[in-house]
């Protein structure tokens, strides 16, 4: 049986998530479907994130994670044949209307890769980018800025004396953290992450999950994972998907203890994934 049958079979209701924040929703997805050319990738999608909190998302490969990720950005408008239908309503405005600056749009959502992908300059250089790319010529407030974004990502310590040197001689680790660094400059609303530790080991991730902690509150944070253990330690709320659906949404807690659904207790459980 193949994936679009399964897609209609065994797969419970969204039980949908009740607000547990004192600042209410920044984006909200309603009904939010969305194709590659003839194939269906996610299905009526409704869920909102709670601003200033961490929110996960899990599911097995292939579910539909990093799609729903990238639609809160638009990162997936740079693939022939999508098509979307439904919304998503972002600090409230429709992401998809014709008037959305999506250049301005993504500025508002930091997006953080499962691959560490500094660029081929200075430590301080990576993290300016974004200024630069906007025009900014004050020195110092680059300068400021460049401090500000390596200290939120606790990195400053590490490379304060050497910020004119690569950032490709930095340790895996301090490259994502950079990476963070990078998108913290641009001083958005939301971080998004897409594995962020696949790629480390569990030195690195556990600074990478400490700075998530750190960083929840200033920012509204959702994580694409794989790793049950850390959706667990590092969100507020977690998602889990499957097979383009979202099948469940709620506290993380609760997602993980006492999950409302039979298919998101087989997937906890390990059953399946």
């Amino acid at each position: 049986m193949n994936d679009n049958a399964l897609n209609h079979l065994h797969v419970e209701p969204t039980i949908h998530h009740e607000m547990k924040g004192d600042e209410g929703s920044l984006v909200t997805m309603k009904g939010f479907s969305l194709w590659y050319g003839a194939s269906q990738a996610l299905f009526d999608v409704e869920m909102e994130l709670e601003k200033g909190l961490v929110t996960a998302l899990i599911g097995p490969s292939g579910c539909g994670k990093s799609t729903l990720l990238r639609s809160y950005n638009r990162m997936n408008d740079l693939i022939d044949g999508l098509r979307v239908e439904g919304s998503i309503i972002f600090d409230g405005q429709e992401i998809f209307h014709p008037d959305v600056d999506v250049i301005g749009l993504r500025k508002r959502m930091g997006m953080v890769f499962q691959k560490p992908n500094p660029f081929p300059m200075s430590i301080a250089e990576n993290v300016a980018y974004p200024l630069k790319v906007d025009g900014v010529r004050d020195r110092k407030l680059i300068a400021d800025t460049v401090e500000r974004a390596l200290k939120s990502s606790a990195l400053w310590d590490e490379v304060k004396d050497r910020l004119n040197q690569s950032a490709l001689g930095l340790s895996g680790g301090q490259q994502q953290r950079l990476c963070i660094a990078r998108a913290i400059a641009a001083d958005p609303d939301v971080l998004l992450m897409d594995e962020p530790c696949s790629a480390l080991d569990p030195v690195a991730t556990a600074k990478i999950e400490e700075l998530i902690d750190e960083l929840s509150g200033r920012y509204t944070i959702v994580i694409v994972t794989h790793n049950m253990q850390q959706a667990a330690r590092v969100s507020h709320n977690t998602a889990f998907m499957y097979l383009g659906r979202l099948v469940e949404y709620g506290e993380t807690s609760a997602m993980f203890t006492v999950p409302r659904a039979d298919r998101t207790k087989e997937y906890v459980t390990g059953r399946f994934g």
